[in-house]
């Protein structure tokens, strides 16, 4: 009987964690041992509380499971240390440097539509293409902070003007259910359900037809000034970050999906 207790699984602290984490990444602790140069037997023993990990072993095995940022710190934590990532607010005065790169990124962009969020999908900073985007919606939706998502999704934002709407809805709450596979956070939670529970907005439901020729990935179709721009996104995020803040952060950029919207954007821009 006292074997058994003393071989049963840790159900919390940071053996929990790191099993939980493993069996997310689909791996063996044998195969884990081998990446972080350990042994099966170690990680086993870590995993069911027998053996407290060093910080270096934990950070070591956060690396090689591929834990978000946010979630080594809570893993050190958990193992009875000190968080080793700041989380520096963007206004802070050592977050110049980034803030500077960022702009002069989104400026040399234009005049097509880019921006930059946070984790809870916060606007940080956006260019004059995203901007011309945001005529017309609801005053509500642009006090600050701005949120990328309600902005989209809010029958007062762009939702009535986006032609494939249930599609790009889905792609945005399939990008939303990732992130909360990952992360353990209660806002992210709270704002992912507030956006499923908006009405849709009056012709929602309709479905746009891609013509002769499909796109070569999901467009975003958005009706402004009596033209439909037809828009692919992609999102950049930083290598190797050592802040919290900054690994969250993501560049969204919208690459005209047709040489009409590209044609539409260079005019206006003139």
């Amino acid at each position: 009987m006292t074997t058994a207790a003393a071989s049963a699984p840790e159900t919390t602290g940071v053996g929990a964690l790191l099993r939980e984490w493993r069996g997310r990444r689909r791996i063996s602790q044998l195969e884990l041992a081998l990446r972080a140069d350990s042994s099966a037997r170690h990680i086993s023993f870590i995993e069911t509380g027998r053996a407290r990990p060093s910080q270096e072993m934990v950070l070591r095995l956060a690396e090689h499971l591929d834990v978000p940022v946010r979630e080594r710190n809570a893993l050190l934590v958990a193992a009875g240390y000190a968080p080793a990532f700041p989380e520096t607010p963007m206004d802070d005065p050592a977050m110049a440097a980034l803030r500077a790169g960022m702009e002069r990124l989104l400026t040399g962009y234009e005049p097509y539509p880019a921006l930059v969020v946070d984790g809870m999908y916060n606007v940080q900073a956006a260019n004059r293409g995203t901007t011309m985007l945001l005529e017309g919606i609801d005053a509500s939706l642009l006090r600050p902070p701005l949120n990328a998502m309600r902005i989209t999704l809010h029958p007062g934002g762009l939702a009535p003007r986006i032609r494939n709407f249930l599609e790009w809805r889905g792609h945005l709450f399939a990008q939303m259910e990732r992130q909360l596979a990952l992360l353990r956070s209660a806002p992210l939670r709270a704002l992912y359900e507030e956006v499923r529970n908006y009405p849709l907005p009056e012709g929602g439901r309709q479905v746009a037809s891609f013509g002769e020729h499909p796109p070569f990935a999901l467009p975003m179709m958005i009706e402004h000034d009596g033209t439909v721009l037809s828009f692919v996104s992609t999102i950049a995020t930083f290598n190797t970050p050592m802040d919290v803040t900054v690994s969250e952060l993501a560049v969204e950029t919208l690459l005209p999906a047709d040489p009409e919207t590209a044609a539409r954007l260079r005019k206006t821009a003139r």
